[in-house]
């Protein structure tokens, strides 16, 4: 069962000889439940082909269906709900708070939202990314693996469907971006989600079930 599902996918920049088109008709098919990795140079298309599911920008063309929701149908409010409910990001530079603890980093989508968070699942997913005795700390107190590991667990906290990264590990050493990538593998297959990661290393695009390699905003072979 496809949980993401693009149809000739296009999002133009700009207008006549200036214009860029950093995807350029997209057919794109994730299976729910795999780990797709996006592969491809420096300006492919990559990350605005990930924003473009999350529904972080509006497509110039084409459509995009996330757990069976055609996000062009849904108003800008609509949208906002979903994608919290929805769709857990992980970026690059982290995206944390530095006022709020990491518990409250942790806990600020749910609390967005209105709800409350399942205990239970909060400590196990904690303690799962090693941040049980760090909740109290700030993120400035953390190293930079310790940041992500608040990330992610931010991006999980409300069991979405989705969890999109975009190049988790780009600021890591290989084998410090390799257990950063485990762990991600690892966090969403135990939840039962779907991972589509954007990186630049071969090695950690081995770690998944999809491979999609962008070129000038196509899906290249």
């Amino acid at each position: 069962m496809d949980i993401v599902r693009t149809q000739n996918l296009k999002k133009y920049f700009g207008k006549g000889s200036g214009q860029v088109r950093a995807v350029d008709g997209v057919d794109l098919c994730v299976e729910k439940g795999k780990l797709t990795a996006i592969i491809g140079a420096s300006g492919s298309g990559k990350t605005t082909l990930l924003n473009l599911i999350g529904g972080l920008c509006q497509p110039t063309e084409g459509t995009v269906t996330v757990d069976g929701v055609d996000l062009g149908t849904l108003r800008e409010d609509e949208l906002t709900v979903f994608r919290r409910r929805k769709v857990g990001f992980v970026f690059q530079d982290y995206r944390l708070v530095p006022e709020l603890t990491v518990r409250e980093n942790i806990l600020l989508p749910p609390a967005l939202d209105g709800s409350l968070p399942d205990a239970v699942f909060f400590e196990e997913l904690t303690g799962l990314l090693g941040l049980g005795e760090k909740l109290d700390c700030f993120p400035g107190q953390l190293s930079g693996g310790g940041q992500q590991c608040a990330a992610i667990a931010r991006a999980l906290i409300t069991k979405p469907s989705i969890i999109l990264a975009d190049e988790p590990t780009g600021s890591f050493d290989l084998k410090t971006s390799q257990n950063v990538a485990g762990l991600l593998k690892m966090t969403t297959e135990i939840c039962h989600q779907t991972l589509i990661m954007i990186t630049h290393n071969p090695q950690i695009a081995q770690l998944a079930d999809q491979v999609v390699h962008l070129q000038d905003g196509r899906i290249v072979k």
